[in-house]
């Protein structure tokens, strides 16, 4: 590995092992729910990232949810937002988690949500339930954590160097995707994109901290002309001048800090909450682990895994830890398993060269795969994040 690399490498791994990465899942599951298919049946196992997915799913009524993360701060938000089902009433929880304060947090923590957290996860938000006071620079829960910290300084350049806070008001709030185009071109492109800025979301430190590692940015590099620059900056123009931005709840809520009651996710939804609290959330079950470990020890088969842009971590350096992935997921899938997964780049190469065990005889993971691709390609066109290139939908084919 070179010295850039290792670098690279070093302060990505001190951000992830240190930290609350994700305050909010950076994933579209409307498109989710369409590739998964999911019924009464169904046992997913999801990488847990900040856990809105996970409860998005539980809506679809699955037989059981593993959440799964290697970062147990991860799953420390996970574990705060099902206990906040559990003991809250649906006003207070949109204030702790829509609106990202909670009024006496402090109090409110100590005496009713605690009692419902694990070990590890008491003293992970006995540190951090300040998150959630509504005070200070960062005044709200989406601008903490490392991705909610980059988003509290794009804010800071909004409002007192772009001078652009009117404009992104205007643009979350138009009424057609026409209004939306005129907005971004003629009060927002140039305001924002300035020298400074392209040079800022090129640089390895910030991207780390929205969990970029520099073998995911050599995944768009490597096909996208202009690199990653080029790529972040057509991605914002796509979903501020392409997409309808009227439910894109992703956008809203680091521009603003907090989610709207029409633009949110499904768990911030009365109705959704009330199915969660009443029995739904408890088809979650949380480890904290890898996948392979995790799947070594789990006794069931799964049906549905989701692995979000993570193989583009593995792929530059860990090849033999991703074949051992693959290994534990063909020994523990369902003969009707799905896998979905994103990447940076816009295209995977790395996942059908594998080599795995099937019935005693090594095997290329693509040889077991089936891919939709053309549904994968009409709804990664939709994505409302829209900061991946590309969108896997896989069905196992496993004799």
């Amino acid at each position: 590995m070179k010295l850039g690399d290792w670098l690279s490498s070093a302060g990505f791994n001190f951000v992830h092992r240190r930290h609350l990465v994700y305050n909010t899942c950076w994933e579209d599951p409307r498109l989710d729910r369409v590739a998964l298919k999911l019924g009464p049946d169904d046992t997913l196992l999801v990488i847990t990232s900040a856990g809105c997915n996970v409860l998005d799913y539980a809506l679809e009524e699955p037989r059981q949810i593993h959440a799964v993360d290697m970062n147990p701060r991860q799953n420390a938000l996970l574990e705060l937002k099902l206990a906040g089902i559990k003991k809250f009433d649906f006003p207070q929880f949109f204030a702790m988690f829509g609106r990202g304060r909670l009024e006496n947090c402090h109090e409110v923590y100590r005496e009713v949500l605690r009692p419902e957290l694990s070990p590890v996860a008491q003293a992970f938000w006995d540190r951090h339930i300040r998150f959630f006071a509504g005070h200070g620079w960062r005044q709200s829960f989406y601008f903490h954590g490392t991705a909610g910290t980059l988003a509290r300084y794009v804010n800071y350049y909004i409002d007192l160097v772009a001078r652009a806070r009117d404009a992104v008001l205007a643009i979350l709030d138009a009424q057609t995707v026409d209004e939306q185009r005129e907005i971004y071109h003629s009060q927002l492109r140039d305001a924002f994109w300035r020298r400074f800025v392209r040079w800022a979301v090129g640089r390895d430190a910030t991207l780390s901290l929205v969990g970029v590692p520099r073998a995911q940015r050599w995944q768009v590099e490597r096909y996208y002309g202009g690199g990653v620059v080029r790529f972040i900056e057509d991605c914002v123009e796509a979903v501020f001048a392409q997409l309808p931005l009227a439910d894109n709840y992703f956008w809203r809520v680091y521009l603003t800090g907090e989610y709207a009651p029409h633009c949110c996710p499904e768990y911030l939804k009365p109705d959704q909450f009330a199915r969660l609290k009443a029995g739904l959330a408890e088809r979650i079950s949380i480890h904290t682990s890898s996948l392979v470990d995790f799947l070594n020890r789990h006794p069931g088969r799964i049906s549905r895994f989701v692995l979000l842009d993570h193989m583009d971590w593995l792929s530059a350096f860990f090849q033999t830890l991703l074949a051992q992935e693959w290994q534990a997921i063909i020994d523990h899938a369902t003969p009707d398993a799905r896998v979905l997964w994103r990447s940076g780049g816009l295209r995977v190469e790395f996942v059908d060269p594998l080599e795995v065990q099937v019935a005693g005889r090594r095997t290329r993971v693509g040889d077991l795969l089936t891919y939709h691709s053309q549904l994968a390609a009409e709804l990664h066109a939709k994505d409302r994040v829209h900061t991946y290139g590309s969108f896997y939908i896989a069905d196992l084919a496993i004799a």
